[in-house]
């Protein structure tokens, strides 16, 4: 059965790669702040189409700020890895990589989990150190969104 608050499987509020324009005002403004401070960039140079590392020029130190931010500004704590532990989940016994190289599977299951990236960048051949690559600000914005609608209904994610 699918929870009251998905629609077509998708969480109400996530934005998907065709509905950026549609995010919740507020919540993407203190998104785009807290981008916009760790990357030490003006908070119009930041959108929710853009590749965090390629278009915001991010390293793996500024995810650590740029998550402790969010967390703050939101109340919320953002588990580490937690996109790639549902996609494994979803495969169950099936390989999610072989020698770090993302499965058929994995592919897809990691597309369902990021809406808000374009499908064909889900590649054969992309292996599991290149996702973060693929991220979009619309990721973080959408794993901030699933949180507070998890803390509003009182779940753990545990």
């Amino acid at each position: 059965m699918e929870a009251p608050d998905s629609v077509a499987g998708v969480e109400t509020g996530i934005l998907t790669v065709d509905t950026l324009d549609a995010a919740d005002p507020a919540t993407w403004a203190k998104v785009r702040s807290c981008f916009a401070e760790a990357l030490g960039l003006d908070d119009d140079e930041v959108e929710l189409h853009h590749r965090i590392v390629e278009d915001l020029g991010a390293e793996s130190l500024d995810f650590l700020d740029i998550v402790y931010r969010l967390e703050q500004a939101f109340g919320v704590k953002i588990p580490r890895g937690g996109i790639e532990k549902a996609a494994r989940a979803e495969l169950g016994d099936e390989p999610y990589e072989i020698d770090g190289v993302l499965t058929e599977r994995a592919l897809a299951s990691l597309a369902r989990a990021m809406p808000e990236i374009p499908a064909e960048e889900f590649k054969p051949g992309l292996r599991t150190t290149q996702v973060p690559e693929l991220w979009r600000v619309a990721t973080f914005y959408n794993l901030v969104v699933h949180l507070l609608a998890l803390k509003e209904r009182g779940e753990d994610l545990g």
